[in-house]
């Protein structure tokens, strides 16, 4: 069964045969014209209908190269009308309407392109994705500031940039086996960072792929930086050894004198001085339990500060009065600077004490016999006064200076 189309050309075909015999034929007879004369005149008459005919008949088959080219062009335009009924036609139809289901495709991927771009920019975890043959196809900003990289990375398998072989033998795992995993990474060559990694496979898209092919079409590795968390963690283990210390001393002394008590030295002379020792020891524990309860008060949002004013110079003679005692039993001099009576301060003055009374037990407590420990007030403006404890101790260790409050 021949084609609507192909009838098309066999009837203007035939059409234009009949005209130009039919035009040489009324020249020759009718009009007495010469039969080269004819023949050419029919023949100029046949081609220019020919063209007008030909141009509408194949009209569809223009449009549907347009089509083709603005889709291979990726530049779509609004749908093709049209009139004709033939094969081409319902071919340029059909092709005018894949044309607006892939325009339609392509605005769909390409927001979610652009969420997935937002998702990825604005998170705070550093996110890798490497194909099946384990190379990079993309990373976010946040890895990139994570790891400070300033290379191109893509194409480039994760161990040539990160340099870790637990890192690499995890993703390929995870494209081999589909196997996930998650783990500590410590990387000394990028400043201690510690992070907490998490590697999954990507499953294959399509039944076709997973029936033909092994393993997963790739993987993606999010690392979140630990690196605090393993700081205060460390300062947490601290804390804990140091208070630990410290109460284990004065429970030893404690349990040490109230033992010899009851094996029989009520009854002796040293009794009193065994219970001022305990009584001592006991308030080196309420203190040092004071001090927990006034931690664990200032990191919740019952801590309060009680202003007043203070009159600075009578606030220094109180606190060198307090320390006098163990200064005098190390022999070390213990002075201020002068202050003017009508200096004052507005604060809390029993945190304040609290403050000052530490920096200067500390002082006498790590500056050797004889030394030395000087106390300044300077106005530094209208606004602000600096407080000084200066010793000639052993000092705070640098990496310590941060933690004194």
């Amino acid at each position: 069964m021949r084609l609507q189309f192909q009838w098309k050309l066999m009837t203007i075909f035939i059409f234009l045969l009949l005209l130009f015999l039919f035009v040489q034929g009324y020249l020759i007879h009718s009009l007495k014209k010469s039969f080269g004369f004819a023949s050419l005149s029919s023949f100029f008459i046949a081609v220019l209908l020919g063209y007008i005919l030909f141009k509408m008949v194949t009209q569809p088959l223009r449009d549907l190269l347009d089509i083709l080219k603005q889709m291979t062009g990726s530049q779509f335009k609004k749908e093709t009308q049209v009139y004709s009924k033939d094969e081409l036609s319902h071919l340029t139809r059909a092709i005018g309407e894949l044309e607006i289901h892939l325009r339609n495709k392509i605005d769909e991927i390409s927001t979610e392109k652009e969420y997935l771009q937002t998702v990825l920019k604005g998170m705070a975890e550093g996110v890798l994705v490497v194909n099946e043959r384990g190379h990079t196809i993309m990373i976010n900003d946040a890895l990139r500031k994570l790891f400070s990289l300033s290379m191109e990375v893509v194409d480039r398998t994760p161990l040539e940039f990160i340099r870790n072989a637990e890192l690499e033998g995890a993703i390929q795992e995870a494209i081999r086996d589909g196997k996930n995993s998650s783990f500590e990474l410590t990387l000394p060559f990028f400043l201690g960072k510690t992070f907490e990694v998490n590697v999954v496979g990507m499953l294959p898209s399509s039944e076709k792929f997973h029936k033909t092919e092994k393993g997963m079409r790739g993987a993606i590795a999010v690392f979140h930086n630990i690196s605090r968390l393993k700081e205060l963690e460390k300062v947490r283990q601290d804390f804990v050894a140091n208070v630990s210390h410290e109460l284990r001393t004065p429970l030893t002394t404690i349990k040490g004198y109230a033992e010899t008590l009851l094996e029989g030295a009520l009854k002796e002379e040293v009794a009193f001085q065994f219970v001022q020792v305990i009584k001592r020891h006991t308030d080196r524990l309420t203190k040092i339990v004071e001090d927990l309860l006034m931690l664990s008060k200032i990191e919740t949002k019952e801590f309060q500060l009680k202003m007043e004013v203070i009159p600075v110079q009578d606030l220094i003679v109180d606190i060198i009065d307090f320390v006098k005692e163990p200064a005098e039993r190390k022999k070390i001099s213990l002075s201020r600077n002068e202050i003017p009576s009508s200096l004052a301060v507005q604060a809390d003055r029993n945190h304040l004490e609290q403050i000052l009374i530490n920096l200067l037990d500390n002082a006498i407590k790590y500056t050797p016999e004889g030394g030395r420990v000087i106390v300044s007030v300077v106005e530094k403006d209208s606004k602000d006064i600096q407080f000084s404890v200066e010793d000639n101790g052993i000092g705070i260790p640098k990496e310590d200076l941060s933690r004194i409050f």
